[in-house]
């Protein structure tokens, strides 16, 4: 559902979430390609691995995949600086070293939707909401088996983490699945596939220009009275 739009803001954000491996980054590169919406990887704002509040399992193992190894504050204020200022600062981080390893620029570049996708992405969605920034917000799903294989081949070919690690973290995940989509729910995300999301973009998309912003039509009204027409 789309909400209300700030004013103020050059972009609205288009929020995908869904369980690890769903094909949430492949969603959010293909929107950006295809319709030339900025991309925030909001995996990138993981904390570093030697922060001393990351929540851990028994055996001392980091649970990378509680909300509290990830900075919801620093995600929400980068795609609000983005939105409204038309660039920021992203860190870039790298998973198999578990840290930030520098910092990539993020540019609007005219576009009127930024796409935000990670696994804690439904975090930020009241805070996109009450500043009047959330277009839309997803949650991709299909088989969980298909998403647990797709997810396993996927970190062991990029060699994410000890292949122990993957094992009992991609087991752990397939079990929870449901109660992770639900969760996602409940904080805003509706659940779509991959194919209504494509649908959904290009609607977005296709009703954007048709209707410019505003600001937009103000000028061209403007431009209009100054070559000594009238406003229609």
């Amino acid at each position: 559902m789309t909400q209300a739009r700030s004013s103020s803001s050059l972009a609205r954000v288009v929020v995908v979430s869904g369980p690890s491996g769903s094909g949430k980054s492949r969603l959010a590169r293909h929107l950006a390609a295809t319709h030339g919406w900025a991309f925030v990887n909001l995996d990138d704002f993981y904390k570093d691995h030697d922060a001393p509040d990351l929540p851990r399992f028994a055996n001392g193992e980091i649970d990378w995949d509680h909300p509290g190894t990830w900075n919801e504050e620093a995600a929400a204020v980068a795609l609000d600086t983005l939105c409204r200022e038309g660039t920021v600062n992203a860190p870039t981080y790298s998973i198999s070293h578990s840290r930030a390893e520098g910092t990539h620029p993020v540019h609007l570049d005219g576009a009127r939707f930024v796409v935000a996708e990670g696994i804690f992405a439904p975090h930020v969605i009241a805070g996109l909401r009450e500043r009047g920034l959330l277009e839309q917000a997803w949650c991709l799903r299909r088989n969980r088996y298909v998403t647990a294989a797709r997810r396993f081949a996927r970190d062991l070919s990029e060699r994410r983490k000890p292949p122990g690690v993957l094992v009992r973290r991609g087991w752990r995940l397939c079990r929870d699945e449901p109660s992770i989509v639900a969760a996602h729910m409940n904080l805003g995300a509706e659940p779509v596939s991959f194919r209504q999301a494509l649908r959904r973009a290009s609607a977005l998309q296709t009703a954007e220009l048709r209707c410019p912003p505003v600001s937009v039509q103000a000028d061209r009204v403007i431009a209009h009275d100054q070559l000594g027409g009238t406003s229609p």
